[in-house]
C-alpha cells in the first residue's frame, strides 16, 4: 500500500498546526511544517533563511521583475523557492507517511495516490481570540493580522496553483475547528483516517 499522506491547508487562528502536530502523533507518523523547509534547504543547497523570509508569500509584482535569477533559464527566485518545496514534499512522500501543513501540498501531490487533503477553519471572532491569546499578538492589531495572514495563504496558493484556496473541492473533509475543539478535531480526523484508509 502507498504511504499515508495527510495536508493540511488551515485558517489563521484556526489551530490547524497544532490539530496536525497532534493528529501525527496519534497516527504514529511525521509531522511537517518548518521541518519541510530543512527538507528543501538541504536538498536545494539554498540557505533555510530564503525559505523562511519568502514562507507561503507570493512574490510582489514589482520586486518579482526586479528578482535575483537563480539557475538555469532564468528562474526567478521566488519560483526556485516554491518548486525547492514542491520537490521537498514529493520526495517526503516517496518515502514516508506524514502529515504535511501548508505550502500548497494538497498542490504538489495531486496525482499521488494515499493522499487525504483537510482544511481547517473556524469563525474569525474565534481565531482573533485565539491569535490574542495563543499566539500573543496585540489585541489592536489582531483582526488585522488575522485578515493579512489569511490573505497572504490565499494570494500564494492561487498565484502558484490552478485551484482556489479554501475551496470545499480541493479537499476529502473540511472541519470547523472551534465545533469541537482542538482535542475533539484530533478525534475525528483520526477516525475519519481510519475509515478512509480502511474502506
Amino acid at each position: 500500500m502507498s504511504n499515508k499522506i495527510i495536508t493540511i491547508t488551515r485558517q489563521y487562528g484556526s489551530g490547524g498546526r497544532e490539530i496536525g502536530q497532534k493528529l501525527a502523533e496519534q497516527i504514529g507518523v511525521e509531522f511537517y511544517d518548518n521541518k519541510l523547509l530543512d527538507v528543501a534547504a538541504g536538498n536545494s543547497g539554498i540557505h533555510k533563511s530564503h525559505f523562511e523570509e519568502n514562507d507561503e508569500k507570493r512574490p510582489n509584482s514589482f520586486l518579482y521583475l526586479l528578482s535575483t535569477t537563480y539557475g538555469q533559464g532564468g528562474v526567478p527566485f521566488d519560483d526556485t523557492l516554491f518548486f525547492a518545496q514542491l520537490n521537498a514534499i514529493q520526495k517526503i512522500a516517496l518515502e514516508q507517511s506524514c502529515v504535511i501543513i501548508g505550502r500548497c501540498a494538497d498542490y504538489a501531490l495531486r496525482d499521488f495516490e494515499g493522499v487525504v487533503n483537510i482544511f481547517i477553519c473556524a469563525p474569525f471572532e474565534v481565531r482573533v481570540k485565539r491569535a490574542i491569546e495563543v499566539y500573543d499578538i496585540a489585541e489592536k492589531h489582531a483582526e488585522d493580522y488575522v485578515k493579512r495572514i489569511d490573505k497572504q495563504r490565499t494570494s500564494y496558493y492561487n498565484y502558484y496553483t490552478d485551484k482556489r484556496w479554501g475551496s470545499p473541492s480541493n479537499y476529502q473533509l473540511c472541519i470547523d475547528s472551534s465545533a469541537l475543539g482542538i482535542d475533539g478535531s484530533v478525534t475525528l480526523l483520526k477516525q475519519f483516517l481510519d475509515d478512509y484508509y480502511n474502506r
